[in-house]
């Protein structure tokens, strides 16, 4: 079995958003106070906000012989019970819709596509966990499991199309 390592990045253009942020900051200063605090403002807004998006966006996922390691949370092999790779709509559904309010999550709002791993552990109380990754049919083969993408409508009760209205009007 091999080992699959993904750094779950924050995307350029947040990183945009962080120099537009600081850029923002520093324009307020040099109008309040002129140049030398706009200067020292706008790098202080930039060095803090690019710590907090570098922590944010800096979770190693790393699946293997070793089970599921999500940051610091880790799930042992013999825990890891169906994996399912899910693209962008099977992954909003079960986010959603499909939801189940005991599940663990680590997700990323730039990153479309997850993995949904069934938790085999009797006392964990989460059903799955659900992780954002950029390739989740090769985390599902990491983990010697591997599944075909989910169907968007999996999970959810969707109403028959053969009842009729019972509508009294």
């Amino acid at each position: 079995m091999q080992t699959r390592r993904e750094r779950l990045l924050a995307p350029p253009a947040w990183w945009i958003a962080v120099a537009a942020f600081a850029i923002a900051w520093g324009w307020v200063a040099f109008v309040v106070a002129g140049p030398p605090a706009a200067v020292a403002v706008a790098v202080a807004v930039a060095v803090v906000t690019g710590a907090l998006l570098w922590s944010y966006g800096s979770t190693v996922l790393e699946a293997g012989p070793d089970g599921l390691r999500v940051g610091r949370a880790h799930l042992t092999h013999e825990h890891v019970g169906a994996v399912t790779a899910l693209d962008a709509s099977g992954a909003r559904t079960l986010l959603g819709p499909g939801a189940d309010a005991r599940a663990w999550l680590h997700v990323r709002p730039y990153i479309s596509t997850a993995v949904q791993v069934e938790v085999r552990d009797p006392a964990d109380p989460a059903p799955y966990w659900v992780v954002s990754t950029r390739d989740p049919s090769a985390i599902a083969r990491a983990l010697g499991r591997p599944a075909g993408p989910i169907r968007p409508e999996a999970g959810i009760d969707q109403p028959s199309t053969d009842q009729t209205s019972t509508d009294p009007r």
